[in-house]
């Protein structure tokens, strides 16, 4: 079971994955002991499973971001799936119910490279794109 306490943890967490035990513990009122035990009980669940770096795709010199839309024809939905793992351009991958079938995210340096990738999509079905004015959370 999860109470507001794990919820408080997995927020700061959220924040910053770097956090010790002994920093999470002075927010949530316990110690750092404690604060490692339920963070492995959370692992164990399940609930947390893994941590990550969150990388600024400008300063890497990815500087178009884009959102595609793509239409899958003739149940290539497999093919497709392995097609996108070894695409390091798309950043993001969602199978989804309703019209589309797929939304991307993709970050790149340069129109030519959104291009080519949007060409080899065209194997698969159709696309429509959308390009990011900007991020805002």
């Amino acid at each position: 079971m999860i109470d507001h306490i794990d919820l408080e943890i997995i927020k700061l967490l959220r924040e910053n994955a770097r956090l010790q035990w002994k920093q999470i513990g002075e927010n949530v009122h316990m110690s750092g002991a404690a604060v490692a035990n339920r963070i492995q009980r959370l692992e164990d669940l399940g609930v947390i499973e893994g941590y990550t770096v969150k990388i600024n795709e400008k300063k890497m010199g990815n500087i178009y971001s884009a959102f595609v839309i793509v239409m899958i024809k003739d149940y290539q939905h497999t093919k497709f799936q392995e097609f996108i793992k070894g695409r390091d351009e798309i950043k993001e991958a969602h199978r989804v119910s309703g019209d589309p079938c797929f939304i991307l995210k993709v970050e790149v340096s340069e129109q030519l490279q959104l291009s080519n990738l949007l060409d080899e999509i065209l194997i698969y079905g159709h696309y429509r794109i959308n390009i990011s004015m900007g991020k805002f959370k």
